[in-house]
């Protein structure tokens, strides 16, 4: 996964929580879309279209794809940096996100997540992202 061509880019830090491990005290699969989901948060953020914004501008952004590749588990009080970088935006939303122990900086997760906008009124997917999104990145890209 080549980031080095990122258009934006934000990082959050996260300890792990019990409640997010099984009996061996390391973390769930599931939850590993739950930590992409803060940093895409913050990510969105950094251009002001987090997910009242979208709302607010008539769309709706669900994910339609997400893969993650598994390198090595994070486990029970580890704290974790998950790296979102801005890949695409003309068409979609992707992201790539690497997610690191902090301590070592060794990678434990890479994944990506791909959004499309869909009119909330109509319902009708867009085939290029709509104006609005366009207007929030050229404030920050």
């Amino acid at each position: 996964m080549n980031n080095k061509n990122a258009l934006l880019v934000s990082s959050v830090e996260i300890e792990i929580p019990f409640h997010d491990c099984d009996p061996m005290n390391i973390v769930w699969h599931g939850n590993y879309a739950r930590y992409l989901e803060v940093a895409r948060c913050e990510l969105l953020r950094k251009f002001d279209y987090d997910y009242l914004q979208m709302r607010e501008s008539g769309y709706a952004w669900p994910i339609v794809d997400m893969r993650i590749k598994y390198i090595d588990s994070a486990r029970f009080t580890q704290r974790i940096r998950v790296e979102a970088y801005l890949k695409e935006y003309e068409q979609r939303l992707k992201i790539d996100y690497v997610i690191f122990d902090v301590a070592t900086n060794k990678r434990l997760t890479k994944a990506y997540t791909v959004q499309v906008a869909v009119e909330e009124q109509s319902g009708e997917m867009q085939y290029v992202s709509p104006p609005i999104l366009m207007q929030k990145l050229a404030k920050v890209l």
